[in-house]
């Protein structure tokens, strides 16, 4: 029941990021609503690289940003290690992309490992302490339940900011 209910939600996560994502052009998704605010381009790859930093961290396995080559292929001016916490809004502008399958490529390269991860996942692994750089240390559940909510948010602001690029909405 608990790799089913953690799997539901990663697919939703998936489904509103093909949603936020599909048909656009590389200007829309570049598109930042105001000085300083995130692109759709960058709101995807950074909810992306957590998701794959954080699985692969818990799993003990190697990021797909890395070990399949979608570092190279995305050819940001960026270490291999970023994934985007912290950036400031001049870094935010420098995630371009040629097209939305790549970042929907990188996202369901993400999402199959992270499924192949939570078909491993007992309801007492969830208890598994992770992090002990936080007070309290963080468990396995909370963990994935932290990268649920993050992913999830920063996917409804890509479909938010989607909205407005498509109403052609000024961008000051």
């Amino acid at each position: 029941m608990t790799q089913a209910v953690l799997e539901d939600a990663f697919d939703r996560i998936q489904g509103v990021v093909h949603a936020a994502v599909g048909g656009l052009t590389p200007e829309q998704l570049a598109y930042r609503p105001g000085p300083g605010a995130n692109s759709i381009a960058w709101l995807v790859w950074h909810l992306t690289r957590i998701q794959d930093d954080h699985i692969a961290d818990v799993a003990g396995i190697e990021q797909v940003w890395t070990a399949q080559g979608w570092s190279r292929r995305f050819s940001l001016p960026f270490d291999a290690s970023a994934t985007g916490y912290g950036q400031d809004p001049d870094e935010v502008a420098e995630v371009q992309v040629e097209s939305g399958a790549l970042l929907t490529g990188y996202y369901d390269a993400v999402h199959a490992q992270t499924v192949t991860y939570l078909g491993t996942v007992k309801e007492a692994d969830l208890d598994r302490i992770v992090d002990q750089s936080w007070d309290p240390p963080v468990s396995l559940g909370i963990r994935l339940v932290s990268v649920i909510c993050d992913d999830l948010q920063h996917a409804g602001q890509a479909a938010y900011v989607r909205g407005l690029a498509e109403r052609g909405a000024p961008n000051d």
